[in-house]
């Protein structure tokens, strides 16, 4: 693997662990904030710490952002407004484990989605990694025992998340047709401009009526980190490796994140390692490895 594929994959990964932090956290506010407050107080600090980097940048490409104005707005929607509205909704009235099995789903809405906009298709190494990085997710969410499978409940939520997938796929397809010259921190500050605009009304349709309440230092250290790191790096990394990569290698990725959950509830929340965490979290890895390598170009056997 050259080091620009191995740089982007890098990438991927980080922007999955900052993801399971937020997941984490959307769980944990569910009972403080409305998910489209929530996700519209995110992308608006988001936005603020955005602007005094890359509003300079923006602007002198704001020729190249007119052109492509219909794909920016629709990829808003997607990934800001949408995408993370839903997977708040959805963790109101499901549980986490529920969460980050459906979310394991991800690659194959993104193989889809990928077939039905750019007639992508998946080699078997993709579709064998995917399977088997599932597979390290079904260890740790039953934690390696398969009856526990048939003791999950299924809840509303889960169908909120499950419709967040393919919105996430498209996204994920879409944003590589984004313009070179616009690309990090002033792709990630336009779709905030985007995003919010979308969700100012919403947000004023939804907030409940009565005096403002301040929030507590835990929730607004909450809302910081999903501001920072869940939405402008994460994003920026994100949309970095998809470019390198394409949407199906990256999508592959994504099971890494229940791996980075269940470690950050373990640091976190001083839960204890287990043997099946170390089972999924190899299974998931290989899945991953088998789905992304690719032998260096022109690599010839030596005599």
């Amino acid at each position: 693997m050259n080091t620009g594929r191995l740089s982007a994959f890098a990438l991927l990964a980080l922007a999955n662990l900052m993801w399971s932090g937020n997941w984490i956290l959307g769980r944990a506010l569910r009972e403080s904030f409305d998910p489209i407050a929530l996700n519209f107080w995110r992308w608006l600090v988001a936005l603020l710490i955005l602007a005094p980097f890359a509003a300079g940048a923006a602007w002198q490409k704001r020729a190249v952002i007119r052109r492509n104005a219909g794909l920016l707005a629709f990829l808003a929607l997607s990934g800001v407004a949408a995408f993370q509205s839903l997977v708040y909704l959805g963790l109101e009235s499901t549980t986490a484990i529920n969460a980050v099995l459906i979310n394991a789903s991800a690659p194959v809405f993104i193989v889809i989605c990928s077939w039905a906009v750019d007639r992508e298709r998946a080699g078997w190494r993709q579709i064998a990694g995917m399977l088997v990085s599932f597979l390290g997710v079904l260890v740790i969410v039953c934690q390696g025992e398969a009856a526990r499978l048939l003791q999950l409940e299924v809840h509303r939520g889960d169908a909120w998340i499950l419709l967040a997938m393919p919105i996430w796929g498209i996204y994920s397809v879409l944003v590589r047709r984004c313009p070179p010259e616009l690309r990090g921190a002033a792709l990630t500050f336009v779709l905030a401009v985007i995003g919010v605009a979308i969700l100012v009304p919403l947000y004023f349709a939804s907030a409940p009526r009565g005096p403002l309440r301040w929030p507590s230092e835990a929730e607004a250290a909450a809302v910081l980190y999903v501001a920072i790191a869940a939405s402008v790096l994460a994003f920026i990394f994100w949309n970095r490796g998809v470019a390198v990569v394409g949407a199906n290698a990256a999508g592959f990725t994504l099971p890494l994140l229940p791996v980075f959950g269940t470690v950050l509830a373990i640091l976190v929340l001083g839960e204890s390692f287990r043997g099946f965490h170390g089972a999924g979290f190899a299974t998931i890895l290989a899945g991953v490895l088998l789905a992304t390598w690719r032998p260096r170009a022109g690599a010839t056997a030596r005599p």
